[in-house]
């Protein structure tokens, strides 16, 4: 395909997203499905360009004059990707698949784009309007600098699987690749994130992660595990354990000793828990199911710590899923906090006196953050702060956003 095309592509998908309020991923895949012509490269270019305009979306209409798809195309293609107003209006205007010919107005914006420095912090932080207090209350008048990193593309980063490797095996495995040491942890590593249109292959397709030796985990999520502490020999639950990326961190921190149970309120969230753990090397992992008749009974006051990885809005993960930041609405808000409420109230039931409890988001709202730890405590105050807590944010720290909080219960 030719540029022009591209662009066309990117529109129409972009439209279909805004229009509808589909996943941008879904849409790119179903658009991919139907127009068999485009290569992997195409398909690879025309996402990139879909997600760095939805990341981007508020401050390129701000800087176009105009908030229209093609606007936003366009400024996306000359101050994200560096284009040449020449090459945009070349790609624009090749017959019959460019998207038509640059207007007067559209030019000048091109030349000379309106100045980010006066908009409002929304606009220069491209998120919603409406979330402008709540994270005026986490950043104050830092908000806008620490939203717009969320609107980077994100690197791969790489948990090393210590149950079958070290860091140094694993840089070597993947030496092709380029990774690097990353972060606050020895077990992290990083392969940077690639231009927007270029096409890489999957790590998960290298032997080296078939064989276990290493997990696709944001360094902030690796974090986030590592606030369990020492855990090796205790008996922990991973109550929202989702796919499971968390519990294999677990696992390895753990070191295969003392039990590891895996749960999920949402069994099919869970499909893949086992297979991973297989291939991980994992030994010390019980799994339970909502399937069965009271699947935690047993488990009542008897855990050393239970992780709470929290049901959230994900405003930490925009940089990953930039559509679900313009989808956010403040009753979607409202549900999350009930369901934050309510998992740290079920775990307060199964930690033991003298227990912890480690409540995660990737959210960045401190409604959905301290407010919840102080309500749980308002709730039951037999638990207090253990005084570990931790806020990452891809400006501050080159991870996703994440919050985490040790909670102890009294003896």
């Amino acid at each position: 395909m030719k540029d022009g095309g591209r662009i066309s592509a990117a529109a129409e998908i972009l439209g279909e997203v805004e229009a509808r309020r589909r996943p941008a991923n879904l849409v790119v895949q179903e658009w991919g499905k139907t127009h068999r012509f485009a290569g992997s490269g195409d398909r690879a270019w025309i996402s990139g360009l879909v997600l760095d305009v939805l990341r981007k979306r508020r401050s390129l209409a701000w800087r176009m004059g105009d908030e229209s798809v093609r606007a936003a195309c366009l400024g996306a293609l000359r101050f994200e990707w560096g284009w040449s107003v020449d090459r945009i209006s070349e790609a624009c205007g090749d017959a019959p698949h460019g998207p038509g010919p640059l207007g007067r107005d559209e030019m000048e914006r091109l030349i000379k784009p309106r100045d980010l420095a006066n908009a409002p912090a929304p606009v220069r932080g491209d998120y919603p309007d409406w979330l402008d207090a709540s994270l005026a209350r986490t950043f104050g008048e830092a908000r806008a600098g620490e939203m717009a990193a969320l609107t980077t593309r994100a690197p791969v980063d790489l948990r090393v699987n210590t149950l079958k490797a070290t860091p140094d095996e694993v840089l070597a495995a993947l030496e092709a690749m380029a990774p690097h040491p990353a972060g606050r942890l020895a077990t992290t590593l990083r392969i940077d994130a690639p231009t927007a249109d270029l096409r890489v292959a999957p790590v998960e397709a290298h032997p080296a992660f078939a064989r276990g030796m290493f997990e696709v985990q944001d360094a902030g999520s690796q974090i986030a595990a590592s606030m369990a502490g020492d855990i090796a020999g205790k008996k922990v639950l991973d109550l929202c354990a989702g796919g499971g990326g968390k519990t294999l961190a677990l696992a390895a921190i753990m070191n295969n000793t003392g039990k590891l149970y895996a749960f999920d309120a949402d069994p099919r969230r869970m499909r893949d828990i086992i297979p991973r753990a297989e291939r991980a090397g994992v030994t010390n992992l019980d799994v339970r199911t909502p399937l069965d008749k009271d699947p935690l009974k047993d488990l009542a006051g008897a855990m050393d710590l239970v992780f709470v990885d929290a049901p959230c809005t994900g405003s930490g993960v925009w940089r990953r899923h930039p559509d679900t930041k313009w989808k956010l609405k403040p009753d979607t808000l409202q549900r999350r906090m009930a369901e934050q409420d309510g998992v740290l109230d079920q775990a307060a039931g199964l930690v033991k006196p003298g227990g912890r409890i480690v409540y995660v988001t990737c959210s960045l709202l401190a409604e959905e953050d301290e407010d919840r730890v102080e309500a749980f405590f308002a709730r039951h105050p037999g638990f207090s702060w253990r005084g570990d807590m931790v806020r990452l944010t891809p400006l501050k720290d080159g991870t996703d956003g994440f919050f985490a909080a040790v909670i102890e219960r009294g003896k």
